[in-house]
Formats: structure tokens, C-alpha cells, sequence
């Protein structure tokens, strides 16, 4: 083989895979979503993000939760477990985004903070994402870009996310029919949807399946006929892996997982895990040659996301406390003694910065800061 190409094997964990799980508002979306994560990664190896005005987590004993009511503290959260993951989060495996819907409404707010803080001095203030950079769809792509970085952060150093939606009905035009159906969809911008839907291997849609038969109410038509009214007879919550009629937006990446199953944590868990095993048997290697090959790549991903991990929190910059630092610099640079700016100026061209400003990483302005003060 050249240069280029290799074969690619698939993970055995059910959590190594982008998830979401989409449904109506109450029908234990939530709470299915913490019980897989209880049963796959225990108590230590997830965190329930509680975002924007859902509050849903409030009547859930027993979540690792945590409120985000804004877009910074979001930010907060995923950069406190990417910079310091093998230290303060060292099981941690996936973080649940409950709701997408509700991240990507945090997301237009701060694109339109971006845009207004990095607007021209005669521009005027905007207040729409519609607006946002030059509008025709660009805010609307901004928020998208801002939120998989976010998510994708997370996945440099180990951490999956599984998301949380909501669902709607929505008619649909079929370009060739121009026959009008009717879709169980994503409740959010059609844009939005469509972009994490492209990323996830697993969607999955829970809705109430009725059992609904045609029963006579005892009254005729103007023809004589009865009359036939519609009455559920039975009914059960179900989760949609892949709808053959195209009427629930679900998909899977696995092409053998199984359509439609139980609203069970076990029955869901199994599915996703068979419907991997099925895939996996394809190579024709063994279950225990599959699971040694995959215990050496972990590793190799541990080490891996160990470096990032490192980079990043040396290269982090806080706006604030840089700013503070500066402010700290300028005031003590004149009466430092000649060797600590000397030192000082050797460490920040070291570190390949030839100033100081607001661009260079927090820790490197500390370090500044001590080498003067010493």
C-alpha cells in the first residue's frame, strides 16, 4: 500500500459514536439518555448539560447535571474539560446536550455579540441572527460552525456527546410527486437539524405508536353508510432507528441496526450494540482479536488527546485576565531590574511572541508577570 490509505475498523463502544435521541416534550428523553449513560460509563462518566430554559433535569434525582443559561458558560464548560480532562474529569466519556435546540438559540446570541463586537465603528448594532454578517443565511452558518467546533473540541481529547432534541410534525412537498406528506422531524431550523443530523451515526425518535382501529359511532351518512371514528386501542412509546415509509426522520450509520424498538434503556443499548457487532463480524476477524486491536488503539487516542489536552491549556488566552496581566506588565516594566526584562523578553520570543498583547496565551503573560515581580 502507498503512502496513502489504511483500512479503518470500527469501535465496539456504543459511546464512541455521535447520538441523539429527538421526541416530544416529556415522553423520557432525558431520562433514557442517563440511564445509558449510568449503564455504559457509571456515574463519573457523564455530565447532563441543563441548557438554556429547559430545567428539565430539576425532576430527575440523581443526574450529574449542569445549568447553562448562556453561551459563555458553555464555553466554560467544555474548555475547563478539554484543558484539564486527565486531572479534574479522568472518566468522564460523554457530555449530553439537553437541548440542541435550546444550545443552538445560546449560539445566535453570541454570533451576534461576534458581530457586533467586531463590527465597523459607523456600522450599526445588530440585534437579529438574520442580520448577522451580512445576512443571506451567514449568522445562521456562523452558529452552526461555532457549536460543532465546540463539540468537536470535546471529541479531541476522548469525550463524546449525545443529543437531546425536540420533535415536530412538518408537511413536506415530494419534488417528484408533488404529493404532500406528512414527517416526525427535528423541532429547530431545518439548517440546524441538517447539520448535526450529517454527524450522528445513531438518531434515533421516540414517539407514542397507537393502536388505532376504525369503530362505528352508530350514526348513518346521507347515504345510508355508518359513520367509522378513528379509537386508540392500544398504545406504547417506541424509539425510530430507520423508517422504511420515511415518515419519522431517524437514521443510522449502521446499515443492520434494527427500525423500530422498545422505549427501554436495555432494548436500546442492545440495538446499538448488535447493530455494531453486525458490522464488526464483517472483517472476519474474531470478537477477542477485535476487542485487543481496539484496547491498543484506545490507548493510542489516550496519548493522543493527553497532548491536545496540554496544548490547549497552554495556549488558552482569557480575555479578561489578559487584559488585567497587561495592565500589570506596563505598570511594573519600568521598575523591573534590567536582567528580569532581559529575561522576560527572551521567554516571550522563546514562546514566539515578539509582543505583548492581548493575544498571548494567559499563562505566558503570568509567567511575564513573576519574572518582573521576582
Amino acid at each position: 500500500m502507498g503512502k496513502y490509505g489504511k483500512v479503518r475498523h470500527i469501535s465496539l463502544n456504543p459511546l464512541s459514536y455521535n447520538t441523539a435521541i429527538m421526541g416530544e416534550s416529556g415522553i423520557g428523553k432525558t431520562t433514557i439518555v442517563k440511564q445509558m449513560c449510568e449503564k455504559l460509563a457509571g456515574k463519573d462518566g457523564y455530565i447532563a448539560l441543563d441548557i438554556g430554559k429547559e430545567d428539565g433535569h430539576d425532576a430527575i434525582e440523581g443526574i450529574v447535571s449542569e445549568r447553562v443559561e448562556d453561551w459563555q458558560t458553555f464555553d466554560d464548560i467544555v474548555t475547563d474539560i478539554v484543558e484539564n480532562k486527565e486531572t479534574d474529569y479522568p472518566d468522564l466519556k460523554v457530555v449530553v446536550i439537553d437541548t440542541y435546540d435550546e444550545l443552538c438559540l445560546l449560539a445566535e446570541q453570541e454570533v451576534i455579540r461576534l458581530h457586533n463586537k467586531n463590527r465597523k465603528a459607523d456600522a450599526p448594532k445588530i440585534d437579529t441572527i438574520n442580520a448577522a454578517y451580512g445576512g443571506f443565511g451567514k449568522g445562521l452558518d456562523k452558529t452552526i460552525e461555532i457549536v460543532l467546533n465546540e463539540l468537536w473540541e470535546l471529541k479531541k481529547v476522548g469525550v463524546s456527546f449525545i443529543i437531546i432534541a425536540h420533535t415536530k410534525k412538518k408537511d413536506i412537498d415530494d419534488v417528484m410527486s408533488q404529493e404532500q406528506y406528512s414527517i416526525l422531524t427535528s423541532n429547530i431550523s431545518q439548517k440546524y437539524f441538517n447539520a448535526i443530523k450529517t454527524k450522528l451515526h445513531f438518531l434515533g425518535v421516540a414517539y407514542i405508536d397507537r393502536d388505532v382501529v376504525k369503530k362505528a359511532t352508530g350514526k348513518k351518512d346521507i347515504k345510508g353508510k355508518d359513520i367509522l371514528k378513528g379509537q386508540v386501542v392500544g398504545e406504547s412509546r417506541v424509539i425510530n432507528f430507520r423508517d422504511d415509509t420515511y415518515s419519522v426522520d431517524s437514521k443510522s450509520r449502521f446499515a443492520d441496526i434494527e427500525g423500530k424498538i422498545p422505549f427501554d434503556v436495555d432494548v436500546l443499548i442492545k440495538t446499538m450494540q448488535d447493530a455494531i457487532e453486525k458490522e464488526r463480524s464483517k472483517s472476519g476477524e474474531s470478537l477477542k482479536e477485535s476487542q485487543k486491536r481496539e484496547a491498543e488503539k484506545t490507548k493510542e487516542k489516550e496519548k493522543a488527546a493527553s497532548e491536545y489536552s496540554k496544548k490547549q491549556r497552554e495556549s488558552f488566552v482569557d480575555e479578561e485576565a489578559n487584559e488585567e496581566l497587561l495592565s500589570q506588565i506596563k505598570s511594573i516594566w519600568t521598575d523591573s531590574p534590567a536582567e528580569s526584562k532581559t529575561a522576560a523578553k527572551t521567554y516571550m520570543k522563546d514562546e514566539g511572541f515578539a509582543k505583548f498583547n492581548e493575544e498571548v496565551p494567559t499563562n505566558v503573560l503570568q509567567n511575564v508577570v513573576n519574572m518582573l515581580s521576582a
